[in-house]
C-alpha cells in the first residue's frame, strides 16, 4: 500500500448540507430557520442567560449578603506543621519555607501535637494552640498586624 492508495473509510465523509437552494432540496426558502423572529436572522448569537426578552433568572432572583471590606484573611498554620520545626517560628521564616504566602498575617491553630519548646511569633493564636505551645514549655508572641 502506498500513500496514493489511502482514502477515508466508506461513510466516514459526508458532503455538507447546502441549505437555501430551492424547494426541491427540502431546505429552501427559510433554510431550516422557521419563520421570522430573531433566530431566523443572519448574525444572531444569543448571549449567556438570554431568555427571549423575559427577565433573566439572574436578574429575577434577589441579591443576598454582602462583602465585609474590613475582613482580615489569615494564613493558617497548624501545630502539626510546626512539629519538625527547629528554633524560633516567625511569619517571615514560614514564608521563606513556603508554608504561608509572604506579606499576609498568620494565625496558629491547635490541630496536632507539639513536643518541643518553641518561641512562636504570629499575628493570632487559637486558645488551643496557645495552651499546647505553653504546655510544651514554649512561648507565644502576638505581632501587630
Amino acid at each position: 500500500m502506498k500513500l496514493h492508495d489511502l482514502s477515508p473509510a466508506d461513510g466516514s465523509r459526508k458532503n455538507r448540507k447546502r441549505i437555501g437552494r430551492g424547494p426541491g432540496s427540502g431546505l429552501g426558502k427559510t433554510a431550516g430557520r422557521g419563520h421570522k423572529g430573531q433566530r431566523s436572522r443572519a448574525g444572531f448569537s444569543r448571549r449567556r442567560g438570554f431568555e427571549g426578552g423575559q427577565m433573566p433568572l439572574l436578574r429575577r432572583v434577589p441579591k443576598r449578603g454582602f462583602t465585609n471590606i474590613f475582613r482580615i484573611e489569615y494564613e493558617i498554620v497548624n501545630l502539626a506543621g510546626l512539629a519538625d520545626w527547629k528554633g524560633a517560628v516567625t511569619p517571615e521564616l514560614l514564608a521563606e519555607k513556603g508554608r504561608v504566602r509572604p506579606g499576609r498575617p498568620v494565625k496558629i491553630l491547635g490541630q496536632g501535637e507539639i513536643k518541643k519548646k518553641l518561641k512562636v511569633s504570629a499575628h493570632k493564636f487559637s486558645a488551643t494552640a496557645r495552651r499546647k505551645i505553653e504546655a510544651a514549655g514554649g512561648s507565644c508572641e502576638v505581632l501587630e498586624s
